[in-house]
């Protein structure tokens, strides 16, 4: 494999192991990127590989970043759920590299899929329902939407894209993100024993800012707990469940395909019906699609963004992006 770009001299050396050589480390997106960053913290800094700004759902690798997976050690990705057109290079750019696979690590929760275009209320508190742990046997139903499968047939355009069995949006749970702190930093002193220490002592100090963000996402979100809202796509049942405040519907699926007119008059007729409060567009796609579903309604809007596309990429980026998540969501609702 070639090592081109390590002819470069790397100044990621630190005083703990002056003489070590830091491994390369390429990530898929800037959320994870930061996670990274953050266990890597004085040590080294990962390669982003898709950058802030682009859809991760469909992406095509510049020169750059291919060169970046073809020079990693340890390559850090969400999974094929949310990249599934990522599979292939990295075997064939970084097959030498280790692989580490968020999505299938151990106690992480995992949400099904919500093919419907509205979801259903629940109770406060109900924050387990559809979900699965890596620790547990992956048998609980996702029976809240399985009822409105034969009401909905007409909105089978939505349904066959291939995507895998779970929501790839994994990150937008702080708990998720705190568990892969541990996860990156035991990957990462398996390649890099020398910084062993200094990758678990970073990953306990993200931790606990993880827990410090959760209660203060929890404030910003209480005033508005009652509000509905309509996502652009859906990208944030994990931060719902966190949070304890559930969308009332997504203008498309998870895998952010066109929606269906069909779904596209289930969302309008809620909004226009129900009493929708806030209908969110994403800086990733058309802002056209939201501006067509709230025609003739009075509902809010605001910008939600999953990915930090306005966010300097490194250690605060994932922090900041939860936290605007919060504070746009209440602002709008």
């Amino acid at each position: 494999m070639s090592r081109i770009l390590l002819s470069v001299p790397l100044v990621l050396a630190t005083a703990t192991a002056p003489s070590a050589e830091i491994p390369r480390v390429a990530v898929d997106i800037a959320p994870v990127h930061s996670l990274v960053a953050r266990v890597m913290q004085g040590v080294g800094e990962p390669d982003l590989i898709i950058p802030p700004g682009a859809s991760p759902h469909e992406y095509q690798l510049r020169p750059s970043e291919a060169a970046a997976l073809q020079e990693a050690e340890v390559v850090v990705w969400i999974g094929e759920d949310l990249t599934p057109w990522l599979e292939d290079p990295l075997e064939s750019l970084a097959g030498d590299a280790a692989h580490v696979s968020l999505l299938d690590a151990d106690g992480v929760t995992l949400l099904d899929f919500r093919e419907n275009a509205l979801f259903e209320a629940h109770s406060h508190g109900d924050d387990d329902h559809g979900s699965e742990d890596h620790d547990h046997d992956h048998a609980e139903a996702h029976d809240h939407d399985d009822h409105d499968h034969a009401e909905h047939a007409h909105d089978d355009h939505d349904h066959d894209h291939g995507h895998g069995a779970h929501d790839p949006h994994a990150w937008l749970s702080p708990d998720n993100a705190a568990t892969w702190l541990n996860v990156i930093a035991g990957r990462l002193s398996v390649a890099d024993p020398a910084n062993a220490g200094a990758y678990f002592a970073n990953a306990e100090a993200g931790r606990a800012e993880i827990e410090t963000l959760k209660t203060e996402i929890a404030a910003i979100l209480e005033p508005v707990r009652e509000g509905r809202f309509i996502a652009f796509h859906d990208a944030y049942q994990y931060f719902e469940t966190a949070f304890d405040i559930p969308a009332a519907g997504a203008i498309s699926i998870s895998d952010a395909s066109d929606p269906s007119p069909a779904r596209i008059a289930e969302i309008q007729t809620r909004i226009r019906d129900e009493g929708i409060d806030c209908v969110l567009a994403e800086p990733q796609f058309n802002a056209q699609m939201v501006a067509t579903v709230m025609v003739g309604t009075d509902a809010s809007t605001g910008v939600l963004d999953p990915l930090g596309s306005d966010l300097e990429p490194g250690p605060a980026l994932y922090p900041q992006l939860m936290r605007n998540l919060a504070e746009t969501l209440a602002g709008c609702l």
